[in-house]
């Protein structure tokens, strides 16, 4: 008989979509109902005080390591049974998850699935206190607490890693610090510490979310600093800072100081600066579900957003615009020049919402009008569910994968919490794009506006990277995506050999082919190198080092359990899910 298994360690998925309204908090703990009845039970995180709250994060290279010390605090009259949750990025890593019981460490594991349940029967029935975790959903975890006795406190660390891809030499660090909507008692201390360092020269460092202090150490190391008692956080914690004059393709390597004869891995982070003469000439499709769902201000919103991508079109671009709900509307059968926009935005401006959701239908007839000739962005914004036509998100995928050439790059927005986001994400991660989530109180039109700020100038397209004398293998993201004006892409890989060789990247710019070459670019042979030695930086960083191979399995299993979604499960593909979580502690 073959063993099933209970994932208890936290599985990082792909977008945080389990508890909506908790997906922008910071980690709380449910209670059960209290063990009596009748009992005036109030709102949730009103059973629970949190004592301190305390964040310390170090950042080396876009590689960041955030660390969670919190203190709950139950003060009624009868033990509570908690359920911690705490939303994740969406390409984190979990590395650690400590429960204290009376001083002790409670370690999180991994058992299979009667193991599992045998022991977590056996801790109930003797009042111990679980740290068993378990799989929960996309973007989140959640962690058996019991009991936490009257008057009494439990301790929760929690680490995890991820990458800060940049913008335009810009890098966004965010973590979840609001708790508005779940507790009435404020945060006695809260605070949020940060290290960064880079090779390139590190210029402007700021929160435009809290008051921070900024030490500066040297050109390459930043410390940052955050603390308040007795607050109600309603915001997240956003931190920017800026770097110099920087390569254009910086490569991280690391090989495991346990494993020398293991292969290595390494994160590749690409931001080129093409010399081309002019911008790739590109064709836009604006896909508008416009059900009766959308009525009201979230679809003049979406007009809104229509009409800024149409009004930012390059000279030699071209467009075209179809709504959908029970029918279709097409603007015109054909892909139009961006001198014809002024009566596009007419038509947009009569547009009504009305009608069920067939999303199948409108993204088969977007693929239709596509020229094959042309780098195509397809901007697909829908708020709810498939209610009409084909309604199966395997057959809708497959549907399109048949028929949408290969020069489509599909770019999802889903607004606000009934949307099928593996749908979303599938579309996205099939056709080179990236999903966005606009959550009930967020403008649609800027969310949309912003997002068109970033691709509406291509440089490069059809990516390849050849790496020369050093055996790569296991790339996510695959294929990769376009290069952007400002951008970066962030890959990440395994590679067998390691020493000195020269990286090409190879794309396609107006029709014609490209490449540039990166010499004297070096993969680890062995653990430490010059580069990154002991003595060369902070020792507090070499842990952010350590978290690219727990990064790449991260993805390596988003992709394997996309895999699954979509072709279904299979043995072979659920055992290597289940050996990566074991071997890299996801």
């Amino acid at each position: 008989m073959k063993k099933k298994y209970f994932v208890l360690l936290p599985l990082v998925i792909l977008l945080a979509a389990l508890l909506p309204t908790q997906a922008l908090a910071d980690g709380i703990i449910i209670p059960e109902p209290p063990p009596c009845d009748p009992c005036p039970i109030p709102s949730p995180m009103s059973q629970l005080v949190i004592r301190y709250h305390h964040v310390t994060v170090n950042i080396k290279d876009q590689v960041a390591v955030t660390h969670v010390d919190q203190v709950f605090y139950n003060p009624n009259d009868w033990s509570v049974e908690g359920t911690y949750v705490f939303p994740l990025p969406s390409d984190a890593g979990v590395s650690g998850f400590t429960l204290w019981v009376d001083g002790e460490p409670i370690q999180g594991k991994i058992l299979e699935a009667e193991q599992a349940r045998r022991q977590y029967q056996e801790i109930v029935r003797q009042l111990r206190d679980p740290a068993l975790l378990e799989y929960t959903g996309q973007g989140a975890f959640q962690a058996h607490v019991f009991p936490i006795p009257p008057q009494g406190e439990r301790r929760i660390e929690l680490e995890y890693s991820q990458v800060l891809p940049a913008q335009n030499d810009l890098v966004r660090y965010v973590y979840p610090l609001n708790t508005e909507k779940f507790s009435i008692w404020p945060l006695e201390n809260v605070s949020v510490n940060l290290q960064i360092y880079a090779e390139a020269p590190i210029r402007a460092v700021y929160s435009p979310s809290h008051p921070v202090d900024v030490h500066r150490e040297s050109d390459n190391l930043v410390r940052v600093g955050y603390e308040e008692r007795d607050v109600l956080p309603d915001t997240d914690f956003a931190l920017y800072y800026s770097l110099g004059e920087k390569e254009a393709l910086h490569l991280i390597s690391y090989r495991d100081p346990g494993g020398q004869a293991e292969d290595g891995f390494f994160l590749l982070l690409l931001a080129p600066r093409v010399e081309a003469p002019e911008l790739v000439a590109k064709d836009v499709i604006l896909v508008l579900d416009r059900s009766g769902s959308m009525e009201g201000e979230k679809f003049r919103q979406a007009q809104e957003a229509l009409r800024y991508v149409l009004e930012h079109l390059n000279p030699e671009d071209r467009f075209n615009i179809l709504t959908f709900s029970t029918a279709l509307q097409t603007y015109a059968d054909r892909m139009r020049p961006a001198e014809d926009v002024d009566k596009a935005l007419d038509w947009v401006d009569h547009l009504s919402a009305q009608g069920s959701t067939d999303i199948n239908r409108a993204l088969l007839e977007a693929a239709a009008i596509a020229d094959r000739e042309r780098p195509t962005y397809l901007i697909f914004l829908t708020d709810g569910l498939p209610t009409q036509g084909v309604t199966s998100s395997e057959q809708i995928l497959k549907n399109l994968l048949q028929a949408a050439p290969r020069n489509i790059r599909l770019f999802p927005f889903g607004v606000g919490y009934d949307v099928d986001t593996y749908l979303l994400d599938w579309l996205a991660q099939a056709h080179h794009g990236t999903t966005t989530y606009v959550l009930p109180g967020e403008r649609l039109d800027e969310a949309i506006s912003t997002f068109y700020a970033r691709i509406s100038a291509p440089m490069m397209t059809d990516l390849k990277l050849d790496f020369g004398d050093v055996s790569t293998y296991d790339l996510y993201p695959s294929p990769l995506p376009d290069l952007f004006q400002g951008s970066q892409i962030v890959l990440l890989g395994r590679y067998k050999n390691g020493g000195e060789t020269t990286i090409s990247l190879t794309g396609n710019v107006n029709g014609e082919t490209h490449t540039l070459r990166y010499p004297d670019q070096l993969f680890k042979v062995t653990s430490y190198n010059a580069k990154y030695d002991l003595a060369s930086t902070p020792s507090t960083f070499h842990n952010s080092l350590s978290s690219i191979p727990r990064i790449w399995a991260t993805r390596k299993i988003g992709h394997l359990l996309q895999m699954i979604r979509l072709h279904g499960p299979d043995q072979e593909t659920i055992e290597q899910i289940v050996q990566l979580s074991i071997r890299y502690g996801i």
